[in-house]
């Protein structure tokens, strides 16, 4: 604060140049800073010879660069905002450099404090938003992440090795985007958008910011036409709508990604785009992945997104979000999209290491207190938007790793509270052969049936219940000597449900192959079927009902429906083939 008898004082401003300027240089420059900060300024002159051509005039946190690398710079972030993919991009990169003039404006620059594991600290940048890119003089890239009184902190996209302290930053103004388009369905790219399949560069149609607000309520409608996953155990009793997102979790090793690559297989044909983000997986098995996806003809219509484990937890952190956004692109256009986070547990790993790096505050189990956000983020985004907005959708399936069935833990619960169900996988059903091992009893979907083809409700019937009655009398099964004929007939009646709902993998059923299999079973007819014999009578069933009754399973498959004369049909097709299929058992049964 001034005094009445004191002048206010003068702020300082910087010319870098390789020669003085003259005195009417000095007195426009004066004038200029007077006029764009109203206040009056000294100008201090510093020599530097690398500036061969031109000036550097810095004022405060504003850099204004006239020199001919600065002009330079200017013309390439020009050029750069053009498409790669349009045809008519060199006219207009000739028009754009006949009509291009330097602009006069103020580039904010800062210095490097400290570097180091993928963190950067910088000071003198007081404008830099949250979320914006930074460059350095070296050429890496980085993202704000951390807003301080006197500094900001920066995560590093690529090589903080060639970044050193006092180097220069420079804000770009904008939010990390990725590129998009048609022309990445097929391919495998990293979460910066770059390719890493060895099939050179991708076009991209446009670019796309990998923070986005999700939709809101009036754009979108309610979740009503089912994402069929061709797993019978889910289909039936915990259907998966176009625009819901439903938690897949469980231990390591349960079959949690096998139950989302199924579900990417059984897309084929049905016009839905399928991305699938590995985050910190090993690099190994996203190659097998690939590889099964590519022997079954499903990698057409997928974009698989990679962040291994061998990658930086800041490339870890953000591609979730690179994956929504390429998900976003085919949304918007009128889409279905299926898309696979495998696994938020390591994602909110990684950001948990960003956010100690980053000096935030850890809260329970280390995690920083808006990981929570971290999360709810990235999959409200997931929708099934309004018919005035194309009514495309995107279906996201998250995956969580618990420990030892913990559901209670922190990250299980916060993903939990987000989305609209989940399937529960237990390790003793894995281990005891029922794959998928989905439990009954804590699995569930919030849109339940309306997710549903009529033709499934009617089918599944009661099939949950009689489970749930089932796994409430298991535990007489070891006194099963002392237990009256009918029970132990409901008891055996539920050991052949549960045989039934194993799969094998990379072979999901069609909707009429899970409906007639399911009014055969609801309605006892497979109760006589030895347990070992079930599979090959399920599959000689299957078979039979496509050859005699072709007509009525297509019918299903086109319309959804199942009229009681079809029931019918199906229950006396299914009584007429045990009979006949009862010389093919070997008389061995189970217990």
């Amino acid at each position: 604060m001034t005094t009445p008898n004191e002048a206010p004082r003068q702020a300082q401003a910087i010319l870098r140049g390789a020669t003085p300027p003259s005195e009417e240089h000095r007195a426009r420059l004066l004038n200029f800073l007077s006029k764009q900060y109203h206040k009056d300024f000294t100008l201090q002159f510093v020599q530097d010879d690398s500036l061969s051509g031109g000036f550097v005039l810095q004022a405060g946190s504003d850099t204004y660069d006239w020199s001919v690398e600065g002009r330079l710079r200017q013309l390439k972030e020009k050029l750069d905002r053009f498409p790669s993919a349009r045809e008519d991009v060199v006219p207009l990169i000739r028009e754009a450099v006949e009509n291009w003039t330097p602009a006069v404006q103020p580039e904010e620059m800062g210095q490097v404090l400290t570097v180091g594991d993928e963190i950067a600290t910088v000071s003198g940048l007081e404008r830099a938003a949250y979320g914006e890119i930074l460059t350095f003089s070296s050429g890496v890239q980085g993202m704000v992440q951390d807003l301080k009184r006197d500094s900001i902190g920066c995560i590093l996209f690529g090589d903080g090795d060639a970044i050193t302290e006092g180097s220069i930053v420079r804000r770009t103004g904008r939010t990390a985007s990725v590129p998009v388009g048609d022309a990445f369905l097929g391919r495998v790219v990293d979460a910066l958008g770059n390719p890493i399949d060895g099939k050179g560069d991708i076009p991209a149609e446009d670019y796309r910011p990998i923070e986005m607000p999700a939709p809101q309520i009036i754009d979108r409608q309610p979740v009503n036409r089912p994402l069929e996953t061709g797993l019978l155990a889910i289909d039936s009793m915990f259907p998966i709508g176009r625009g819901q997102r439903e938690l897949i979790i469980g231990d390591r090793q349960t079959g949690k990604t096998a139950i989302a690559l199924d579900t990417m297989l059984n897309q084929k044909g049905k016009d839905v785009v399928c991305i699938y983000v590995a985050i910190g997986q090993k690099a190994s098995s996203v190659a097998q992945l690939i590889h099964t996806l590519e022997a079954h003809g499903a990698m057409e219509y997928s974009i698989i997104v990679s962040a291994s484990a061998g990658d930086s937890a800041t490339l870890q952190y953000i591609a979730p979000y690179a994956g929504c956004a390429l998900g976003e692109y085919f949304m918007y256009k009128g889409r279905d999209v299926l898309i696979v986070y495998d696994d938020l547990s390591k994602h909110a790993i990684a950001y948990r290491a960003l956010s100690l790096l980053l000096e935030r505050s850890p809260g329970r189990e280390a995690y920083p207190g808006d990981v929570f956000y971290l999360h709810s983020r990235l999959l409200e985004r997931s929708a099934h938007l309004s018919d005035e907005r194309g009514g495309g959708s995107m279906t996201a399936l998250p995956i969580v790793e618990t420990q030892a069935g913990d559901v209670s833990a922190y990250i299980p619960t916060n993903i939990i509270s987000i989305t609209d169900g989940q399937i529960f996988l237990e390790s003793s059903l894995f281990f005891s052969g029922q794959r998928p091992a989905v439990n009954v009893g804590l699995s569930v979907s919030r849109v339940g049936g309306d997710a549903q083809t009529k033709a499934m409700k009617k089918a599944a019937g009661a099939l949950r219940l009689d489970l749930a009655q089932y796994r409430e009398m298991e535990v007489f099964t070891q006194f099963s000597s002392d237990l009256d004929e009918l029970t132990q007939k409901q008891l055996a009646y539920g050991q052949g449900l549960m045989r039934l709902l194993r799969q094998p993998q990379y072979r999901p059923l069609h909707q009429h192959e899970q409906v007639v299999l399911l009014v055969a079973a609801l309605n006892h007819v497979m109760q006589d079927v030895p347990l070992s014999e079930l599979d090959g009578f399920r599959a000689r069933y299957l078979q039979h009902m496509e050859q005699s009754a072709g007509e009525l399973c297509r019918r299903i498959d086109q319309t959804g429906q199942l009229s009681p004369e079809d029931s019918q049909a199906i229950l006396e097709a299914a009584k007429a083939f045990l009979e006949l299929d009862r010389s093919n058992w070997s008389g061995r049964s189970e217990g």
